[in-house]
């Protein structure tokens, strides 16, 4: 019995330190596999890995602040009535700060004396400037006289030749012109105002033949713009 149970207690020692030996290089192994299956990180997701973060935006300016300048209260003369009148007010002369020009007169007087009156005096008197000149107005060089008028004064007058085709036409009319008159007293220039197509030539051949006697305006002779009208007219 005895030593049953002493080989009984010897085996089980042995199992165990079995057992433990076998744990113990598992362990072992477990530890030593991971070692020996290594694997290199890629440069570039280290070095993103390594890449530092942008620095953060600056903190806002402080406020500024604005000083208001107090004005200062203005202080106002306060004039107050005197308390007593005083027997004797005191006179005080001032110095004259203008003076006259040399060689002026003393008018001081005349003018009530003191600062004023000398000043007065003392002033330079100046001309007023003189009138300009009356500008002469020029003469016109065209005056409007009414035909009434012009015929008056005609010294030549030329009748115009009745057209025989409006004569046998049976056409009569005025014809009517506006006309100048030079400064001599001959037609410079006619233009047509109305009249019939027949007749304007007639009239127009006529009328530069005719002279006026020349107008003067203040003695100087001037041109003349007058309407002159021609009638044409046939003879029962």
């Amino acid at each position: 019995m005895f030593e049953q149970s002493l080989l009984q207690k010897k085996s089980n020692s042995t199992a165990v330190m079995v057992s433990f030996a076998f744990q113990c290089g598992l362990i072992v192994m477990a530890l030593v596999i991971p070692l020996l299956n290594y694997y290199e990180i890629p440069l570039t997701e280290l070095g993103a890995m390594l890449v530092m973060p942008p620095p953060p935006p600056p903190p806002p300016p402080p406020p500024v602040e604005v000083v208001v300048q107090q004005r200062a209260p203005q202080q106002f003369n306060v004039i107050t009535q005197p308390k007593a009148i005083p027997d004797k007010v005191a006179i005080i002369d001032e110095p004259q700060t203008i003076s006259g020009v040399v060689g002026g007169i003393s008018t001081g007087a005349a003018f009530g004396g003191g600062v004023l009156g000398s000043f007065v005096a003392n002033v330079p008197t100046v001309a007023p400037p003189p009138p300009p000149p009356p500008v002469k107005k020029a003469p016109p060089k065209r005056i409007r006289v009414g035909g009434a008028v012009q015929q008056a004064r005609m010294l030549r007058r030329v009748n115009p030749v009745y057209p025989a085709l409006a004569k046998s036409a049976r056409i009569q009319g005025t014809v009517q012109l506006s006309a100048i008159i030079g400064k001599d007293g001959r037609i410079a220039e006619l233009t047509v105002v109305n009249g019939h197509p027949m007749l304007i030539q007639a009239a127009l051949s006529a009328v530069q033949q005719w002279q006026y006697k020349p107008t003067l305006l203040n003695g100087t002779p001037v041109e003349v713009a007058t309407q002159i009208n021609v009638v044409f007219t046939l003879g029962r």
